[in-house]
């Protein structure tokens, strides 16, 4: 499986009026902030949420159990959303883990929620046996081509706002966000995955050229929990040399609370690893060197920000 330019671009003309075009804020010279934090239901995940919905919808297989999906969080919320934007019911699983405010989220948005096991894999096996029960249909939270295609839509709106850019650093869990970006890009810009140092599942499966299971823990943990990276995303980002930088827990909670002090950008931890990247030295820019930081989650307490 792999996603083209092509794609992306053909969900960005699905998903166009469903997804919002979110505000891209130069926050210092050279420095850009893509905010998804204001995308509905607070990440990006709304896009590909949208367009493997409308795709189903558009090949006459929207079936009328709705749809389901497995999430730390993020995901799932977005299922939520689109599912009530398009008068469909909605299943979502959730680790034990997942945030309160991303569960009680869930449930105002009228999903059935149920949570089990305790890392996001667990959860998504019981989606899958739940799936075939029901018929509803699957949107995984990075591992389909259609997501993937959907999430790239944020690379293009880069592109377009910013007029180019050098740099793009992206925070990663399964991989969805960063493939779609790469495939949207296509060379445009460079592409710098970041990830928690205790959660490097781009990272060790580029060195092991293959995914490969890591161990799941650490302040980022419910929206980048992924034990694997998603295959998509290592084909993808393989191919086009995507490097891959860690980023130590303290710098990515320093660099939610630097986007609260200093532009007063609300947050969750996984919205900031990819700023922490920058802070922490994990990436040095060149000289003049023109970066877009992908700030992709605000589902988090405001009381933590204070």
């Amino acid at each position: 499986m792999s996603v083209s330019i092509e794609d992306v671009e053909r969900a960005a003309a699905r998903i166009a009026g469903h997804a919002r075009r979110t505000p891209l804020l130069e926050a210092e010279p050279g420095l850009l902030l893509k905010l998804e934090t204001v995308q509905h239901s607070g990440s990006f995940k709304a896009r590909g949420g949208f367009n493997r919905a409308l795709a189903a919808r558009e090949a006459g297989d929207l079936p009328e159990a709705g749809l389901i999906a497995a999430s730390g969080g993020n995901h799932g919320l977005a299922v939520a959303h689109v599912a009530r934007a398009l008068g469909l019911r909605a299943e979502i699983f959730v680790p034990t883990v997942s945030s309160p405010v991303k569960v009680a989220g869930l449930r105002a948005l009228g999903a059935e929620v149920t949570q089990t096991g305790a890392i996001y894999a667990e959860a998504y096996e019981a989606s899958v046996k739940r799936a075939a029960e029901t018929g509803a249909l699957e949107i995984h939270a990075y591992d389909q081509p259609d997501v993937v295609a959907g999430q790239g839509t944020v690379g293009l709106e880069v592109l377009e706002q910013s007029g180019g850019v050098d740099t793009v650093l992206v925070a990663v869990g399964g991989g969805g966000l960063v493939a779609g970006v790469t495939a949207a890009l296509g060379g445009r810009a460079r592409v710098v995955a970041v990830e928690p140092e205790r959660i490097p599942t781009l990272n060790r499966a580029l060195a092991a050229g293959g995914p490969v299971r890591v161990e799941v823990s650490g302040v980022g943990a419910d929206a980048l929990g992924a034990s694997l990276i998603g295959r998509i995303a290592y084909d993808v980002t393989s191919a086009a040399g995507v490097e891959s930088v860690l980023v130590p827990d303290e710098a990515i909670v320093e660099a939610r609370h630097e986007l609260w002090r200093s532009c007063r950008i609300a947050a969750e931890h996984a919205g900031a690893a990819a700023l922490a990247a920058l802070r922490c030295g994990a990436y040095t820019p060149a000289p003049g060197e023109r970066v877009a930081v992908i700030v992709c989650g605000a589902n988090t307490d405001p009381a933590t920000l204070a």
